[in-house]
């Protein structure tokens, strides 16, 4: 598990989109909607965001920063950008903000290895820094891979091409989730441990689903949390997985999934009492078997307790 990947190259992501909020509001409008706290962002600052139902069920995570007090530039997964933008955009009433998806003006790439360290720079993890048609997201290094999203106007050339799988692995192995059009409203927050990668602040304004965030973090009701698994069948967001011992009640969810040579690495969000005996599988109590791998961080310890 866990195994260091040796890669250095670049490619187009597709499978994330971009939304710009422009206008005076802007950044007051985004304060009100999202987890995460956007008025105190530095100007080179970049922050995980989620944006919620009113019942505190992610509809959407995002990858923010500012270009200006007027331009916020929030990056998302392609497959829930168009819903995540209508619901966002119901919200904006009088206020001086227009969403658009941007993700044909500014196109995202990423960057890993050696090339991604050729632009890097001195920039440290989350922060932006602005490059030859657009801007350069320092993201965090995976088994000791560096990465970067690039998102231009002219896509970058002359690097070596990885693989869409190679890129998707790291970021499951970076355990940041990322919600996908089959896994949204399926989860609050903390039960993909968004709190713990920097995705909520608990001391900001009032935003959808706010009570709800808050109660299940003070009052320690959260009873599901995400781990990293790899199983030798293929595995895709949204798949339920079964506990060996209950054959007929799911014991959790993919999040997201990337291939490997050999079967999938996975973030799969659990029950935390599956996990004191038996064994987890894809799809069905007779499926292939997940087998638990180790996060980048610490969870706290009603998790690790039944990890």
């Amino acid at each position: 598990m866990n195994t260091p990947i040796a890669l250095s190259g670049a490619l187009p992501l597709p499978h994330w989109g971009l939304i710009r909020a422009r206008g005076a509001d802007a950044v007051k409008f985004l304060q009100g909607q999202l987890t995460n706290d956007v008025a105190l962002m530095a100007d080179s600052q970049v922050r995980l965001a989620g944006f919620c139902s009113a019942k505190g069920r992610l509809q959407a995570s995002f990858v923010v920063w500012k270009l200006a007090s007027d331009d916020v530039l929030l990056a998302c997964a392609a497959s829930v950008l168009p819903t995540a933008l209508k619901r966002l955009s119901m919200f904006v009433l009088r206020a001086q903000c227009k969403l658009i998806d941007a993700s044909a003006e500014l196109t995202l790439h990423g960057l890993v290895g050696d090339s991604a360290h050729a632009l890097i720079a001195d920039t440290p993890v989350w922060a932006w820094h602005a490059v030859a048609g657009g801007m350069l997201v320092r993201l965090p290094d995976v088994d000791g891979v560096a990465r970067c999203m690039l998102a231009v106007s002219t896509p970058p050339t002359a690097l070596p091409a990885i693989t869409t799988d190679a890129w998707r692995a790291l970021e499951v192995r970076s355990g940041i989730p990322v919600i996908e059009a089959a896994t949204v409203d399926q989860f609050v927050p903390q039960m993909l441990n968004y709190e713990i990668v920097g995705g909520v602040d608990f001391q900001k304004g009032c935003y959808p689903g706010q009570e709800i965030v808050a109660r299940s973090q003070y009052r320690g009701t959260i009873k599901r949390r995400m781990f990293l698994f790899e199983c030798e069948a293929l595995l895709a967001a949204g798949e339920e997985v079964f506990h060996s011992a209950d054959a007929g009640q799911p014991a959790g969810m993919v999040v997201n999934a990337a291939a490997l040579a050999a079967g999938s690495v996975a973030l799969v969000e659990v029950k935390l009492a599956a996990l004191d005996s038996g064994t987890l599988h894809a799809r069905a109590a007779s499926g292939a078997m997940l087998v638990k791998g180790e996060l980048p961080y610490a969870l706290p310890s009603d998790a690790t307790l039944s990890a």
